[in-house]
Formats: C-alpha cells, sequence, structure tokens
C-alpha cells in the first residue's frame, strides 16, 4: 500500500480565531500530550515550544538552561488568528494550519504534505493533524479551568493486548468510562497505539501476537519507567532475567524482559520532568 502524501484534519472550536491561534502556538506544551511515543526522544524530553513569527522555531525540549533542543520545523507563516505554517525539519513535510470563524468559534484546519521528491515512509509530522480532534479540540474544550503545568505520566502504566483492540476500546470507553486520549479508527483497521488515561496512568491496548516459542501471547505488560535505564538493565540481566529485547530507542529508550515465570515486563528511560 502506498502511503499517503498528505493528510488533513479539521475541528471546531468554541474560542475566538485569535484565541484558538494563541492555543495552538503558545499553549503547545500544554494540549501536546507527554505519552511514551508522542516525542523524538521521550527520555530526555521536557516539552515543546513553538517560537513567534516567520523564521521561529518548533523545539522539542531537553534543557533550558543550556537550550538543547530538537528543532521540529521552521515558521514559514505567522498570521496571528488566521495562518500558521512551517517546513518541517524532521522529515520532508510542510504543515498548514488555518484558524476561520464560524459561528461563535473556529473552525481549525490542519493540513501535512509530503513534498514531491520526500520520502513517504517518513511522515512524523502528520501526527499534528492527527491529534488535532482529540488532544487540541479537547484542550480548547477545558482551557478556562485547566491547570497551565503540563499534565505527567505515573512511572507505572499498563500494555494490555488484545485480540481485536478496537472492539475493546469502545468496551472500555462505554462500560468502565477510560478517557481515550485518540481517535479510533473503523473495526478491522491497524489500530496501532491505543491509549487510555486512568488518573494520570496510561493503559494502552495493542494486538495480541503470536506467542514467543517457550511461552504463551503475552497479555498484559507493565510499563515502567526507571531513572537509569542502563544500570537498570545491567542489574536484571545479573539476577537472571531473560532478556526479550535489549536497550532500543521508539521515541523512548526501553527493554523488554521476563521475570522466573515468563511473565514480561518493559521498563523504560523517565524523563528528566517525571516524579
Amino acid at each position: 500500500m502506498t502511503p499517503d502524501r498528505s493528510t488533513t484534519s479539521e475541528v471546531e472550536v468554541a474560542v475566538d480565531p485569535t484565541t484558538a491561534f494563541e492555543a495552538f502556538t503558545d499553549e503547545m506544551d500544554l494540549w501536546w500530550m507527554r505519552t511514551p511515543i508522542t516525542y523524538y526522544d521521550s527520555a530526555r524530553a521536557i516539552g515543546r515550544r513553538c517560537e513567534h513569527g516567520v523564521g521561529g522555531r518548533l523545539l522539542e525540549l531537553y534543557d533550558e538552561a543550556t537550550g538543547d533542543a530538537l528543532e521540529l520545523g521552521r515558521i514559514t507563516v505567522w498570521e496571528p488568528g488566521a495562518r500558521l505554517s512551517w517546513r518541517s525539519s524532521v522529515d520532508d513535510v510542510d504543515v498548514d494550519v488555518l484558524f476561520e470563524p464560524v459561528g461563535a468559534g473556529t473552525r481549525v484546519k490542519v493540513e501535512c504534505r509530503l513534498l514531491p521528491d520526500g520520502d513517504p515512509t517518513n511522515t512524523g509530522t502528520y501526527s499534528f493533524a492527527r491529534m488535532l480532534e482529540p488532544w487540541f479540540a479537547t484542550w480548547c474544550a477545558r482551557r478556562d479551568t485547566a491547570s497551565r503545568e503540563p499534565e505527567e505520566l505515573n512511572r507505572f502504566n499498563l500494555v494490555v493486548h488484545y485480540s481485536k483492540p478496537v472492539t475493546a476500546a469502545r468496551w472500555l470507553a462505554r462500560a468502565f468510562r477510560f478517557e481515550l486520549t485518540g481517535s479510533l479508527p473503523d473495526e478491522g483497521e491497524d489500530a496501532g497505539w491505543i491509549e487510555f488515561h486512568v488518573g494520570r496512568t496510561a493503559l494502552i491496548l495493542l494486538p495480541l501476537t503470536d506467542a514467543p516459542a517457550e511461552g504463551g501471547p503475552a497479555t498484559h505488560v507493565p510499563f515502567v519507567y526507571v531513572d537509569d535505564l542502563d544500570a537498570h538493565f545491567a542489574g536484571a540481566e545479573a539476577a537472571g532475567a531473560t532478556i526479550v529485547q535489549g536497550i532500543h530507542q521508539h521515541g523512548y529508550r526501553a527493554y523488554e524482559a521476563a521475570d522466573l515465570e515468563g511473565h514480561h515486563w518493559t521498563f523504560a528511560q523517565a524523563r528528566p520532568t517525571m516524579t
């Protein structure tokens, strides 16, 4: 299947265009959720920032004191209350965000376009369109009463595998009223990573995969953040834990190990902001 060369998303929010623009830019670190896979380097990231004006940068921050950060993009259009555009610095994508007055609020539209000679398999910036409805719209609805401190996840989270994760997610949201952090695909589509928040704990749903030869299928995998992943890995290995997957990086740094009865555990490097 050929990857999409563009993606578009739009939502209506109950604030005026100037406020919507300010919320999107100045409050990006408040509506962009701090989950295990929402940063390029989750082990180091302490937030996101959008600098003002043409030539300003979208940044993934690592150290405020030294200015250490990853440049995500350079702003090419800055029209407060009307339009924001940037050229991605991490993939071959242009992003346009339009703010259009509608009724008593604003229609916000995000369009992400792959450059003509861009790599269609490297489109991480498309996430700005995918996260518009579940994250930005939700933030606009609660920003008047919400804390201005970014919400951080707890150090213990849980991955649960289901044979039909989308069906399971719909049931969990309806029956247990768990808070879904993103939109769900149609039944039968690849769901990828489905994440609920129960307070500040993440409940993550993934497909049930084939079992490793020596055990049954992994149905529940605790996900634990630790201060020093390398030291933790060395200690687990010395204690006789079976290393299922060594330290690797996929947004977050992590490794997976099996305990004495074969249960799988994932340990990840905590961000500097996690308590």
